[in-house]
């Protein structure tokens, strides 16, 4: 099912845990995904849609949003979207209980005064056994969850890869062009005031050069 499992905080991108599946093999694809994880989430902010499809072929990617956290999933396309997504809420639910249980009611705090990368990588190992529970879409507690949700997915929107990551380099690059422009406002800034003090040093020079001559 899952391949790979990332929470971490929208308002940053900053990794709070990442987990991957054991039995998956460590190569150069492997990387690629993980490098686009990393960039749909860099890409979030508050204003992002709550729950979101994205097709990197052949897998999927499946994001939640709750209280400024993103809990991100890459499965195969086949895997169904209803199942990915309660895996999503159930790791939701699982990773408050267990901030309630260290942080009491001040765990949202916590989430977001932590500095460090996979500050919160203990939890790892709920993100491996609900992996496991949620391996076998045709289970018979899979099928269970299946019935009993109610949500409707049909409305979740979904989008390629490829837009994500053209969306990140026209931001990198209009990020660029600002850092840019702010340089350049700043050297003209900077050659106005040096053609003001020339100005002033022509105007007054002569004044200056004869009050001495005169002394």
């Amino acid at each position: 099912m899952s391949m790979l499992t990332i929470i971490a905080r929208v308002t940053d991108g900053l990794l709070l845990v990442a987990s991957t599946d054991s039995s998956t093999e460590i190569n150069r694809t492997a990387e690629i995904y993980r490098d686009q994880a990393k960039e749909i989430i860099k890409q979030l902010n508050p204003r992002s849609e709550a729950k979101c499809s994205i097709v990197s072929e052949p897998m999927i990617f499946h994001y939640l949003i709750e209280h400024g956290i993103c809990y991100l999933t890459l499965s195969e396309k086949s895997y169904p979207k209803r199942l990915a997504f309660l895996y999503l809420e159930e790791l939701h639910e699982a990773f408050v209980e267990e901030l309630r249980r260290d942080y009491s009611e001040d765990w949202l705090s916590q989430i977001e005064i932590v500095s460090r990368p996979y500050g919160f990588i203990k939890f790892d190992k709920v993100i491996q056994r609900k992996r496991r529970d949620f391996l076998d879409p045709s289970s018979r507690d899979n099928m269970a969850r299946l019935k009993n949700d109610l949500a409707d997915i049909h409305d979740i929107m979904k989008k390629n890869i490829q837009e994500v990551l053209n969306r990140g380099e026209k931001l990198d690059h209009v990020s660029q062009i600002s850092k840019n422009l702010a340089s350049q406002a700043e050297q003209f800034k900077w050659n106005s005031k040096k053609l003001s003090l020339l100005a002033l040093w022509q105007k007054y020079a002569p004044m200056a050069a004869i009050g001495i001559v005169v002394l």
